[in-house]
């Protein structure tokens, strides 16, 4: 798994490419920890490179969607394929997050 960071506008821009698996969920939890305990209040998820998400890759989702509920921000995410949309709708996070198709969208939507 890679992950990139961006700032467009106040929001954080987490590219993640490859697989998010217990392995590489590690890594993107602290990232976000470090992210939310730094104050960041937007973040974005841009999935586009993302081929495979496992239980413990949406459960670092949950984390960042609860902790920012609580001071009003936002965890979005776009660049989903199809087959793991189908897992977002399975399980029912599809009414959670704001899933955009595109990057810029996911931006205007923020």
């Amino acid at each position: 798994m890679a992950m990139n960071q961006e700032n467009e506008n106040g929001i954080i821009i987490l590219a993640i490419d490859g697989n998010l698996d217990a392995e590489g969920t590690q890594a993107m939890e602290e990232k976000v920890l470090a992210l939310l305990e730094s104050g960041e209040t937007r973040l974005l998820f841009d999935f586009s490179g993302l081929d495979y998400i496992n239980s413990s890759g949406l459960r670092v989702l949950v984390l960042a969607y609860q902790r920012l509920k609580k001071v009003s921000g936002i965890v979005a995410i776009c660049g989903v394929k199809d087959y793991i949309q189908e897992v977002f709708e399975v399980s029912g996070y599809d009414k959670i997050f704001p899933l955009y198709t595109a990057r810029a969208d996911a931006l205007n939507g923020m």
